[in-house]
């Protein structure tokens, strides 16, 4: 995945702090806590904290950041240019959410549903009739509520945008205020010493203590970022304003997130910190396990499967080969006891052994998941 930097003025790529994007990736750790073996404690204590009414709203939105990490939770990147860019508060940040136009905020909030098409460009479900019917066949996959939500979303997105304001309010209320204070000023010295390192010793520098699998090409041109994901974008755009955004995270080990939709500012939101991680498996399950994940597609099916369980038609429209080819590597995954399947009604849903794969290392847990 690549940014091109070509000509940005070094004072355009900004290392700050977003409670709103924060808050994005501690609701994935929430509904998600097989992937970040060190929150277990806060995830198990803020759940069990809970009002029946705001869990039960926080599983009919848990698209927008279970599976996928919906650009919605970073609206400053989706605006025009502007001085302030990022919110002091998350009440500012919801401002800016507000002002994205309803095709720019339902795609985002519907990304999962369009993962394949992320990096074209493709037209609003609001505005084209076949994106419209695929993300409803698509969000039937996931459950009824899901299904619902996303119907009423492409009927009536204002009122749907107003729900999620307020779910996002009330998250603010019951946990995130509390957790936002805690973590604020880790993040802030974290984002004003990589601020200081690049003024210092460059921007390279500044990238590999971000993360290792950032790098910056030798003419100083391109940013790259070693992900299983394919992707490319400019950190140019003279409509949207030039720059470049790098955002630390407290909740987001092992994930690595880059924001390259077209239209939208480049946004590298990096973990700091990382949790210690169980021990090998014995070295016949080991040996199995490596076998099994030689196969490059196979790589490609874990990451997926280690972000949300999916069924077999919905790998197989994401990773553009047949289900049958689909359900080759899933057979080969499963003897190694790397997935899980399960039934809900009629579909098949499969999913990465996250604790099984962390046996593996930590450096092939963050490469599948970031």
């Amino acid at each position: 995945m690549t940014i091109d930097i070509t000509g940005l003025a070094p004072e355009r790529i900004v290392f700050d702090i977003s409670p709103l994007a924060e808050l994005g990736v501690a609701l994935h750790a929430l509904s998600e806590p097989g992937h970040h073996p060190g929150l277990h404690g806060w995830a198990t204590a803020t759940a069990a904290g809970l009002k029946p009414d705001l869990a039960d709203r926080l599983h009919e939105a848990d698209f927008l950041w279970r599976s996928t990490f919906s650009d919605i939770f970073l609206p400053f990147a989706g605006l025009p240019a502007q001085p302030g860019r990022i919110g002091a508060s998350l009440k500012e940040e919801l401002d800016l959410l507000d002002r994205l136009d309803d095709e720019r905020f339902v795609s985002s909030a519907l990304e999962f549903t369009c993962a394949g098409t992320y990096s074209t460009g493709a037209p609003s479900p609001l505005v084209d009739a076949s994106r419209r019917a695929h993300a409803l066949d698509l969000a039937a996959n996931r459950g009824p509520r899901q299904l619902d939500f996303t119907r009423r979303l492409l009927a009536d997105p204002a009122s749907v945008r107003a729900w999620l304001r307020r779910l996002f309010e009330d998250c603010d209320d019951a946990f995130f205020a509390d957790t936002w204070g805690r973590v604020s000023t880790q993040l802030a010295a974290d984002a004003r010493h990589k601020t200081e390192l690049m003024r210092r010793k460059g921007l390279a520098e500044a990238l590999r203590a971000v993360s290792p699998a950032l790098s910056l090409d030798e003419g100083g041109t391109v940013i790259s970022a070693d992900k299983l994901a394919d992707g490319r974008t400019s950190a140019t755009d003279p409509v949207f304003g030039a720059g470049l955004t790098l955002l630390p995270s407290s909740f987001g080990w092992p994930h690595l997130m880059v924001v390259h939709a077209p239209g939208w500012q480049p946004v590298i939101q990096y973990p700091i910190g990382a949790p210690e991680l169980p021990g090998a498996a014995s070295v016949e399950l080991l040996k199995l396990r490596m076998d099994a994940l030689a196969h490059p597609m196979r790589m490609r099916l874990s990451r997926n499967l280690g972000r949300a369980a999916y069924t077999t038609s919905e790998l197989a429209d994401s990773l553009g080969i047949s289900a049958p080819e689909v359900s080759r590597h899933l057979a080969v995954l499963k003897k190694a006891k790397l997935i899980s399947t399960r039934r809900r009604g009629r579909y098949v849903l499969h999913q990465l052994d996250v604790t099984a794969v962390a046996r593996l290392g930590s450096d092939f847990l963050e490469t599948v998941l970031r």
